[in-house]
């Protein structure tokens, strides 16, 4: 599993690596921590760059997470709460979820945008209430860069520094990054199945 993944992620190249970082801001079981800790491993054996792969893992980053500040910034507040409950399911978050990134966002201001990236939970959802608080799109754009900076510097960091025991251990390995991968899975389905759109009281 370990080499069909590191051979995939290969011959997608950087330009495979700005996609699937995109695309994990935007659909939940796409994990940036296999994207970027396999990018490390490529790394280091030579067959990708450190800061190429930082900077364009996180550019896609930055995308995705720009898809759903437009979204808050286009929409108003109904707007979003129908599209919530019409598509939430298949992205496993609900209206109290981001009711919760909004609290998050108005407590803490504009730096939770940063903050946020390092969080698996709401660093993708708070992108949200900060283009419906019209946040300045530079200021989001910039910190959401930032964080995502030194969040996929730590992963490309771990990924490489752990590059030398896929050999020896390879099938060790192949079951940790395969429960992994399964247990994201399975949690997306049990999303999806036990997700129920919340009903205003009267």
């Amino acid at each position: 599993m370990n080499t069909f993944i590191l051979e995939t992620i290969a011959a997608g190249g950087y330009v495979g690596i700005f996609v699937l970082m995109a695309l994990e801001n935007i659909f939940p079981p796409l994990p940036s921590e296999i994207i970027m800790g396999f990018g490390g491993v490529l790394v280091a054996r030579g067959q990708m760059a450190f800061l190429p792969l930082l900077i364009i893992g996180t550019v896609g980053t930055t995308v995705g997470n720009y898809f759903w500040y437009w979204i808050g910034r286009r929409w108003n507040e109904s707007d979003l709460r129908r599209f919530i409950d019409a598509y939430g399911r298949w992205l496993t978050f609900e209206w109290a979820d981001f009711e919760k990134a909004r609290r998050r966002f108005r407590r803490n201001g504009e730096w939770i945008v940063f903050l946020l990236r390092f969080s698996p939970f709401l660093r993708t959802i708070i992108s949200l209430p900060a283009g419906l608080a019209h946040m300045h799109i530079g200021r989001f754009l910039l910190f959401t860069f930032l964080g995502s900076l030194v969040w996929n510097g730590a992963l490309i960091a771990g990924g490489s520094s752990l590059a030398h025991l896929m050999t020896p251990y390879e099938t060790a390995a192949g079951w940790v990054v395969g429960g992994f991968l399964g247990a994201g899975v399975l949690w997306y389905l049990y999303r999806v199945i036990t997700w129920k759109p919340r009903v205003d009281a009267g």
